[in-house]
């Protein structure tokens, strides 16, 4: 009997909890009451099963109790009862298609955006996120894995014409229009990514190889976290981005600020060593940024999935093979160039060769140096 009062008990508990609750997401966007209504299908679906089938466990534990006279009776084994298999399969079916139906009328709609939809870029990679705008033109250029380089990680094509205004948003801060419908358009360039943005309801997976899509209407301004929804890597915990929703002639002055592709095509100034560019410094930090350095390499010491850069320049530092370097500019930029040549010890050989310029590799290795002046 105490088994068949747990049941009962678990089965009151889980009504109450759902019913008093002070969880609930707010509503951001316009597609936040046909997820919750989903929601709400699925759970009262599945709620009255719980319901009934434990009940059902309590009534049989107590009715079919041994006990007295009883207890020394055999059950009747019966094995086939073509009657319940009918029942079963029909209440199944009749439950299956109930949850299945509203959620693909809502994926139909989440995935067909209206034409007016401003279209966005979400480029996933580890462990950053990037964002691009059509430009005047109001269409994006065409993209190709062939084409992604260190000063080219979007993969646009430099041929096609429509993608020279493109607006291009080397970090991880996206900004939108409030009220104004906004198509997503998800790439990834190494694994398997989500970007999720909870309050909206709104998330895709992003597929090395496709570009998946989802569309939604910002209705409140704010700042949101943006997250990635799919382990993809060491540094997953650390891909994060901030969601602005703000009003049109705010989202027109910031998009305004970003260069186009053509812009960004342009040579960059050569840093060097000795402050050959105008800010070495600066341009090594935005380097840092952009190719999500910082997700495992802290500035302050503090510790991460990486060595802090932080005390890090003029260390005499100890290797997983058992030799020992004294870190100085070249072993920096050997570091950088490739990762998996020399690990340091204690921490594990997980991080991505990426592909930098000798101008982006200077700039890093003197924002590096110049985190700790008193060994320079």
């Amino acid at each position: 009997m105490l088994i068949a009062i747990t049941l009962a008990v678990i089965v009151l508990a889980s009504l109450l909890f759902h019913y008093i609750n002070p969880w609930h997401p707010p509503a951001l966007a316009s597609n936040w009451k046909q997820m919750d209504d989903t929601l709400t299908i699925t759970f009262v679906i599945t709620g009255i099963f719980f319901v009934i089938l434990n009940l059902f466990l309590v009534y049989v534990i107590w009715r079919f109790r041994r006990r007295g006279s009883k207890a020394t009776e055999t059950v009747a084994y019966q094995p086939v009862n073509h009657k319940l298999e009918r029942w079963l399969t029909v209440i199944t079916t009749v439950g299956i298609v109930a949850l299945l139906a509203p959620g693909l009328k809502v994926y139909a709609d989440y995935v067909t955006p209206p034409k007016d939809a401003l279209e966005v870029e979400v480029l996933g990679s580890q462990w950053q996120w990037r964002y691009r705008f059509p430009g005047a033109d109001g269409q994006l250029g065409a993209t190709d894995a062939r084409f992604v380089t260190a000063s080219n990680p979007f993969g646009l094509d430099p041929d096609d014409a429509k993608g020279q205004d493109d607006a291009l948003v080397d970090a991880s801060e996206l900004h939108l229009p409030l009220n104004q419908p906004v198509k997503i358009l998800l790439r990834a360039h190494d694994v398997l990514h989500d970007f999720y943005v909870p309050p909206f309801r709104a998330r895709m997976n992003m597929v090395p190889g496709l570009v998946t899509t989802f569309w939604f209407t910002p209705t409140q301004a704010g700042r949101f976290e943006a997250m990635c929804a799919q382990l993809c890597g060491v540094g997953h915990a650390a891909m994060r981005g901030l969601v602005v929703v703000e009003e049109a002639p705010a989202f027109q002055a910031w998009l305004a600020g970003k260069p186009s592709f053509a812009a960004a095509s342009k040579p960059a100034p050569v840093a060097t060593a000795d402050g050959g560019s105008s800010d070495p410094l600066a341009m090594g930090l935005a380097v840092a940024k952009a190719k999500a350095c910082v997700a495992c390499h802290s500035a302050d010491g503090s510790a991460g999935v990486g060595p802090s850069w932080k005390g890090l320049y003029g260390k005499t530092e100890a290797f997983a093979d058992g030799s020992k370097e004294k870190i100085d500019d070249a072993v920096l930029a050997r570091e950088i160039r490739e990762p998996a040549a020399k690990v340091v010890q204690g921490f594990a050989p997980i991080m991505p060769k990426s592909e930098l310029s000798e101008a982006e590799v200077t700039a890093l290795v003197a924002y590096i140096r110049s985190l700790d002046p008193v060994k320079n």
